[in-house]
């Protein structure tokens, strides 16, 4: 049987089709254009999805789509994604009317953690956690091959684990969240606080490589929270082996002075768990949607 994912992301979306033996077939991307709105959305979902199965003839195929944000277990609703016009909306069920085919809709971060778990980084792992950092900080848990949601639907939510119950205030209400220290974003904004300028994390990290002081000095500091950010995780779930993804993932340092100051929070001040970069790129996430589809 063939599987077919989706993911839908604030600028496009992008659908692919895997055959039994998780070759890629068929894949194309078009633009989300979130400004037409909801049912908008919907419509370029549905006329992907139709391409996507046009590709094989409309064989028997399973569908899952990997997006930003949570799912309301109460009342099925999407909220806290970027894509604001999807807060609040039904997705799942009006996706499963519009193309009248049953759907798996799993946050973004669990489908990257399951794709790097099953061909990945994560590969051969009975317990992959897989960690998005980008603009914003996501996580995802996998065991034997199965996502771990949970009861509430928000296993992995690590971007919005607090570090610091008195810190900077987050969108989604709490503070001190781990995405406010070592996301993108949030550490953009945790530099222009300090030193009152705009700089991007990149443009930072340039920085903290030619010896720039207080690079150096707000490098120590993000290193710290990474450290304790990875070490929780540790403590409570001790996964087989942690996989970074996202554009903060390609920060080098992150293996060697991050893992470091994980090493220096985690239980015993010894560390055995391999912290590595993902292996499938920009990928993962709709290679992720395509294998956990129903």
């Amino acid at each position: 049987m063939y599987r077919i994912g989706v993911d839908l992301g604030g600028t496009k979306i992008e659908g692919i089709v895997l055959d039994d033996d998780g070759r890629e077939r068929f894949r194309k991307r078009v633009s989300t254009e979130q400004e037409h709105g909801y049912d908008h959305i919907i419509e370029n979902i549905a006329k992907l999805y139709q391409e996507l199965t046009d590709s094989i003839s409309g064989a028997d195929h399973t569908f899952g789509i990997g997006t930003p944000g949570a799912i309301s277990k109460k009342k099925g609703m999407l909220c806290l994604s970027n894509t604001v016009c999807l807060n609040g909306k039904p997705l799942k069920k009006d996706i499963e009317n519009r193309i009248e085919h049953n759907i798996e809709l799993q946050n973004d971060a669990n489908c990257f953690a399951m794709a790097e778990a099953i061909m990945g980084a994560g590969k051969g792992h009975e317990t992959v956690f897989g960690v998005i950092m980008g603009s914003g900080c996501g996580g995802g848990i996998i065991h034997k091959g199965h996502v771990i949601s949970g009861l509430n639907l928000r296993g992995g939510e690590w971007g919005h684990m607090s570090i610091d119950p008195n810190g900077p205030l987050c969108f989604c209400g709490r503070r001190g969240c781990v995405e406010l220290f070592i996301s993108g974003g949030g550490s953009a904004m945790r530099y222009k606080e300090e030193f009152g300028e705009n700089r991007s994390l990149k443009d930072i990290e340039d920085d903290y490589y030619r010896g720039e002081q207080r690079a150096v000095q707000f490098m120590d500091v993000f290193f710290k929270h990474f450290g304790r950010a990875i070490a929780n995780v540790i403590t409570v779930l001790d996964p087989d082996i942690i996989v970074l993804g996202g554009g903060v993932s390609k920060f080098k340092d992150l293996y060697t002075r991050g893992a470091e100051e994980v090493a220096n929070c985690v239980l015993g001040k010894e560390l055995k768990t391999p912290i590595v970069q993902h292996e499938l790129g920009d990928s993962a996430g709709v290679i992720g949607a395509a294998i956990v589809g129903v």
